[in-house]
């Protein structure tokens, strides 16, 4: 990737979580930057784009650079993200970056628990922060819109698949998921341009999803990707890449949190979808409900007794 090609497309999320997001697609003079405002970000406020430069042994140019691959016009543009940034640092804030520490072998119990939670919350305002939410609209239109729509995941992406699948279907959504890669190609190719296939990897990099989101595209078919890096080859495939931001080692809790994050930006798709086409998501819901209201005896009685009904959207 050129040193002057944007890795995020526009600049509406936190400085911080982008920095984040960037660390691995950046030159060594560029991630000197990124380290040093991530320890320091409030020093961006104080420093001129000279001394910044001095400060991370790199040049003026370089710092411009370096901005216009967050997604900024320049340096002026990354200070005011900044200051927003630092704007929102509270107590609790502080809080939660002490707390999120990678797992020691003798942790408590306690200290454990607290450090996910302070995951959790973390990684959910990484999220928000980078994630674009007018190209998750642009998807739940592509997804209303559809005759057909495929959602393929290998391994653990598989499990956000399903339940996506699931829920999109029981809103009217013709929607299909594919675990399996043989069975997903076959799918993908009887995709057509009245047909959306969303690609959930959580690195980017699976080599099956790759494949089935490819063919997909190659085919007509509108293609998005949910992904934690927006420069991974599944992202690039993709006709639209939704981000996530949740990196680290395996027992490291923000890596644990990569679910929750991924759960957040699938629920704000299906909200979307869902709301795009109400009356049909909401007649959808009360008829499926209806069909299964005899597997649940309370339920039963209550609509027999005439003091409740399967519920829809509203």
């Amino acid at each position: 990737m050129a040193e002057t090609e944007p890795i995020f497309p526009t600049a509406s999320g936190g400085a911080v979580a982008r920095m984040r997001a960037a660390l691995p697609h950046l030159s060594d003079s560029m991630a000197r930057i990124a380290h040093l405002l991530l320890d320091k970000p409030e020093a961006v406020l104080s420093l001129s784009i000279s001394e910044l430069a001095a400060a991370a042994d790199t040049s003026a140019a370089t710092v411009t650079r370096f901005c216009q691959q967050l997604g900024y016009s320049g340096y002026p543009a990354l200070r005011m993200s900044a200051a927003a940034d630092v704007g929102r640092s509270t107590a609790a804030e502080a809080w939660i970056r002490e707390a999120g520490a990678t797992f020691e072998p003798a942790a408590s119990p306690e200290d454990i628990a607290r450090n996910l939670l302070a995951a959790q919350f973390k990684a959910l305002q990484m999220a928000a922060d980078l994630l674009d939410v007018g190209a998750v609209q642009r998807v739940a239109a592509a997804v209303n819109r559809a005759r057909h729509v495929d959602i393929y995941g290998v391994g653990g992406s598989g499990v956000g698949a399903v339940g996506l699948q699931q829920r999109l279907y029981r809103i009217g959504v013709n929607a299909h998921v594919w675990t399996d890669v043989h069975l997903g190609l076959a799918s993908a190719a009887l995709m057509d341009p009245r047909c959306v296939a969303i690609a959930l990897s959580s690195s980017g990099q699976t080599r099956e999803t790759l494949e089935l989101v490819a063919l997909a595209r190659k085919q007509g078919a509108f293609t998005a990707a949910l992904t934690s890096d927006p420069q991974s080859p599944v992202a690039r495939a993709a006709e639209v890449h939704l981000q996530t931001s949740a990196s680290g080692h395996l027992v490291d809790p923000g890596q644990l949190a990569a679910n929750s994050v991924e759960m957040f930006v699938l629920n704000l798709l299906y909200v979307l979808v869902a709301q795009g086409e109400y009356e049909r998501a909401d007649r959808a819901l009360r008829l499926t409900a209806e069909a299964v209201v005899g597997r649940r005896p309370t339920a039963v009685r209550k609509v027999q007794n005439g003091t409740g009904a399967p519920d829809g959207l509203g």
